[in-house]
């Protein structure tokens, strides 16, 4: 495998594995498991954050609807329509 790096970027590379007292090799390897991890780490969280937010629109609609009764099917095709998302929802066969 061979990397290219801007030359102050080389510079800061070779330094920061010589006061870790770790070959080039090891220290770049080292932060690409790091930075691996953390990719994994965000994506987890975002998957979360987004469950979260489907959960409270979820009772926020189920509150909604039990204040102003269920949306009819005019309203949900509408809806989805102007989401981009196909109607009846795929996979349910309707309601």
């Amino acid at each position: 495998m061979s990397v290219s790096l801007a030359p102050e970027l080389d510079h800061a590379v070779r330094e920061a594995a010589g006061r870790a007292g770790m070959s080039l090799s090891a220290w770049l390897a080292q932060a690409a498991e790091a930075k691996l991890r953390q990719d994994r780490d965000d994506r987890i969280l975002e998957q979360a954050a987004h469950k979260r937010r489907m959960q409270a629109l979820g009772e926020y609609l189920d509150d909604w609807e039990a204040e102003h009764g269920a949306f009819t099917e005019e309203e949900l095709a509408e809806a989805a329509e102007k989401l981009g998302w196909p109607w009846p929802p795929q996979g349910e066969g309707g309601k």
